[in-house]
């Protein structure tokens, strides 16, 4: 994160009047200019740049830090200043009380220790969670640095479902048959075993009990 020279406020305020659309699209608030902003948001030093593959539309992206795992796929997030509760779209991973919810929190916490993440909302759920995509910044090569997005990591894994209840087939449907073919995290003991979040909510306290104990990863 670095803060926007002269120069590059006056590239920018350029090229988005230009396009036609607005700040917001660039994940910058109206009149803020002089705050802190994602690297990944300018070109490199160099010869003048032309805002390389910059996406203008759509929800804005910003930059922030996990700074709580609640479960695997519910996290406190720090970005502009206040935490936001981010419920992770796209997965869905067990349960703290269920089998394999330790492991799978764990892991994930384990993952995004000291990482930052880009975060974009889509909206808040029943029970008032911001509903998010989030991507991890990962090493890469110039021109411009590479994100994984987090729901992918957790399918490949195997420390959540794919879940993505719009659709008849997840977009990581493929991503969690191939975690399931080799055996990765809640699949170790097969496809069996773990049951998805939605139905053990359902279970009575005599039901769970005879799925505590089984196999672990």
């Amino acid at each position: 994160m670095i803060r926007l020279s002269d120069y590059w406020r006056g590239l920018l305020k350029i090229t988005v009047a230009a396009s036609g659309v607005g700040m917001v699209a660039l994940g910058l608030a109206p009149g803020s200019c002089g705050r802190r902003v994602d690297r990944a948001l300018l070109a490199p030093a160099g010869p003048p740049p032309l805002l390389r593959t910059l996406a203008l539309t759509g929800p804005a992206w910003e930059l922030g830090r996990v700074v709580r795992v609640l479960d695997g796929d519910t996290y406190e997030v720090l970005t502009g200043g206040q935490v936001v509760r981010v419920r992770l779209l796209g997965v869905d991973a067990p349960e703290a009380s269920q089998p394999f919810g330790h492991q799978a929190t764990n892991s994930v916490r384990a993952y995004l220790s000291g990482r930052l993440v880009r975060l974009q909302r889509q909206g808040v759920d029943l029970y008032g969670r911001t509903l998010g995509v989030l991507r991890v910044p990962v090493a890469s090569p110039w021109p411009a640095p590479a994100a994984v997005a987090l729901d992918s990591v957790l399918v490949v894994r195997g420390w959540a479902w794919a879940f993505d209840p719009s659709h008849v087939v997840a977009a990581r449907a493929s991503q969690q048959t191939e975690a399931q073919r080799t055996g990765r995290g809640l699949w170790k003991c097969g496809t069996e075993a773990p049951v998805p979040p939605k139905l053990w909510r359902s279970f009575n306290s005599a039901i769970k009990r005879r799925y505590l104990g089984g196999c672990t990863w």
